[in-house]
């Protein structure tokens, strides 16, 4: 599975080294948070914060061309946090699915979709694309499977974010009106004084995230094109 640059992922602390802590990241990936970006101000004691063994929910800031992945604890909201803590249980949800169905063949199968997807993912997308699902096992089990999953409750993933636009221009109002209009699949709302909300709903927070994130570099593009001053505020 490829990991994105902005994307929020589950972490489990591995060690911590001097100032930088080293985690493994769910989806056989590894990575490192320097001091700075454990949390925001001045730090006494790292181990306030981090704990070999602790679930830490990280963002991706960097990946380099050698694959070292830079991570960030203190840039990840709560809400997100959250959200990757819930996909955690809800994938050890699918794992006991798969093996009560699949038996010894459970395993083999939980790493194929691993291979080319989050797991969690893959079978959220099972539920409108059941023919992916039937590739990888036999129909009869896939059916069974299929038939547990559309009997939960689906739930949305809700990711919001907070910019600051605004413009000197002569024009400065209709300006900002041609930077927010036609994103979309995102419910913008304002706040006050050049603050507005962005806020993307989809099946899975990958998506909504992407999406979100499509979103806010289309906004910036338009605001650089017409010399507006555009932000995001990081929690």
């Amino acid at each position: 599975m490829e990991f994105e640059e902005g994307e929020v992922v589950l972490c489990t602390v591995d060690r911590i080294v001097g100032t930088v802590v080293f985690v493994k990241i769910e989806g056989n990936g590894e990575g490192s948070i320097v001091m700075s970006e454990v949390a925001p101000g001045r730090i006494r004691n790292i181990r306030d914060y981090v704990v070999p063994k602790k679930k830490i929910a990280c963002k991706i800031l960097r990946i380099s061309p050698s694959g070292h992945i830079d991570l960030s604890l203190r840039r990840v909201s709560q809400k997100e946090s959250k959200e990757v803590k819930s996909m955690a249980q809800g994938e050890q949800s699918y794992v006991k699915i798969l093996k009560s169905i699949l038996g010894d063949k459970a395993e083999k199968i939980i790493e194929k979709i691993k291979e080319k997807d989050n797991f969690y993912d893959f079978l959220q997308k099972a539920r409108e694309n059941p023919i992916e699902l039937e590739k990888i096992m036999e129909e009869k089990d896939a059916e069974r499977i299929l038939e547990i999953l559309n009997a939960q409750k689906k739930k949305k993933s809700i990711i919001k974010k907070e910019i600051h636009l605004t413009s000197m221009n002569s024009d400065g109002i209709n300006d900002i009106k041609n930077a927010l209009k036609g994103v979309k699949n995102i419910k913008i709302r304002y706040i006050s004084g050049g603050r507005y909300s962005m806020e993307s709903e989809a099946d899975d927070m990958k998506t909504a995230d992407s999406e979100l994130r499509k979103a806010m570099e289309e906004i910036e593009k338009k605001a650089k094109n017409s010399r507006m001053d555009f932000s995001i505020k990081e929690k």
